[in-house]
């Protein structure tokens, strides 16, 4: 996988076209061997190769472009494309109009210049963490694909086509872990922003309190790119940041129960080279995040939310649901207006405790999910299912009920099975926290190297 900005450079020196990018790109997701049809539900070909030559030829005269004008990247179903359906990885929307205009974050990319390829899968109405779609097929996770090893979700399609080399980046959304959980599953970078930061408008959303649009892509500086654009703010690559005393919080409570072997050692591992490299690590009891699971119990924000957006729909289509899904979006008729009302009134006072305990310590850090990716038999059975859903969302979903941002960056040794280590910052610190984490995936990179 190469950079977002190494593909700049690429272009810039004319080394390649954006059509000779999008042709590789096409070429592996239309392969008929690859994970390309189970990666997504619409591919633009002929839109996609209009835009891509329209590129070339404004760069072959010299026009002046956006810097990463003409690289590819997937969109989730989530998001409107103008004459394209906005499924949400559904059956139930599948007949749905077409969208009569882009969505904001889309409309954005188009301006930059970025060409969209297609719509990718995801978990229905992106409500679990593991990925699944029962309607469209699921792309298996690029290691030991022998073995089929869940993607994780919910933008389960937009992760394979950034490992799989069907984009140079993928934009997500992100409720409780849906950019992160995948990238920390399949070895990329999942970045999920303050709520704020983006505009949502043409997006199919799950939870008005807890949505954020985010992207996963090969590294921190790429998600900070398409950040920046989606945002709207100066395009710009994170600052250099010497990790020497940067103060890391260590949490001690909830996220560091269950680890499995490999996930925990290679979490140690991390923490060794952070201090080594003179980065000061404070372990934190942190008791509040054991709080979060009564505050939030079954789930009742998001479910009270996803309930009064999906009501309607399930009188009369319930049957055309996926039967995981269906039934987490039927927990929120159990919740009174007053339960989620409390509900939310909780939430706050924990924000501002939280926000209290972390003036202490510049961000925190833990593992983004405490196993390695399951394989398809190991969720098949619906108790299975529930469990590795619960397990896969617990340690991501903290910093969307903390209303910040946070990045998911790959920390394994090559060939060994994926793990993601989550750094987790207070709301609008996205810029810094970006930053930090593109030094900390560089310091990762120049070990392996020496090794």
């Amino acid at each position: 996988m190469m950079s977002l900005e190494s593909l700049r450079i690429e272009l810039a020196r004319g080394r390649t076209t954006s059509r000779a990018l999008l042709e590789t790109c096409l070429e592996r997701a239309l392969d008929p061997d690859g994970e390309g049809a189970r990666t997504f539900l619409h591919i633009d070909v002929r839109g996609a190769r209009l835009r891509a030559d329209a590129v070339d030829a404004w760069r072959q005269k010299g026009r002046q472009m956006s810097p990463y004008a003409g690289l590819v990247v997937s969109v989730k179903d989530l998001f409107d494309v103008a004459g394209q359906v906005t499924a949400a990885g559904s059956r139930v929307l599948s007949s749905a109009p077409p969208a009569h205009e882009d969505a904001f974050a889309v409309a954005r990319l188009k301006a930059a210049g970025f060409i969209i390829i297609g719509r990718t899968n995801m978990s229905e109405f992106a409500y679990t963490g593991i990925g699944l779609n029962p309607h469209y097929g699921t792309p298996a996770n690029p290691f030991e694909r022998a073995l089929k090893r869940i993607p994780g979700g919910s933008s389960a399609g937009a992760a394979i086509s950034v490992t799989d080399g069907m984009a140079a980046a993928g934009l997500g959304t992100d409720t409780g872990g849906s950019c992160r959980i995948p990238a920390a599953l399949t070895g990329i970078s999942g970045f999920k922003p303050s709520a704020s930061r983006v505009n949502g408008r043409g997006v199919f959303g799950l939870s008005k309190s807890l949505d954020s649009i985010g992207v996963l892509a090969p590294d921190a500086g790429c998600c900070a790119i398409i950040d920046s654009i989606v945002a709207g703010t100066e395009i710009r690559l994170p600052a250099e940041i010497d990790l020497r005393g940067v103060k890391f919080g260590v949490p001690q409570t909830l996220v560091l129960d269950g680890l499995d072997r490999h996930v925990a050692r290679t979490y140690s591992a991390v923490l060794k080279r952070l201090h080594d490299a003179g980065a000061d690590l404070q372990e934190m009891a942190l008791d509040e995040l054991a709080e979060v699971a009564t505050i939030n119990r079954r789930g009742a924000i998001v479910a009270f939310e996803a309930y009064a957006l999906h009501e309607e729909m399930l009188r009369t289509c319930a049957d055309q649901y996926d039967p995981n899904v269906r039934a987490r979006i039927e927990n929120g008729a159990l919740y009174r207006q007053a339960d989620y009302e409390d509900a939310c009134i909780a939430r706050r006072d924990w924000i501002m405790r939280v926000q209290r305990r972390m003036q202490d310590v510049d961000l925190l850090i833990c593992p983004t999910v405490p196993i390695i990716a399951p394989t398809f038999s190991q969720v098949a059975d619906n108790r299975d299912f529930q469990h590795f859903n619960l397990l896969l969302l617990r340690n991501p979903m903290l910093a969307n009920f903390l209303d910040g941002c946070s990045v998911s960056i790959p920390c394994h040794e090559p060939g060994t099975a994926p793990v993601g280590l989550m750094l987790i910052d207070r709301h609008g610190r996205d810029a810094p926290l970006l930053s930090v984490a593109q030094s900390v995936q560089r310091l990762l990179r120049s070990v392996e190297n020496r090794v």
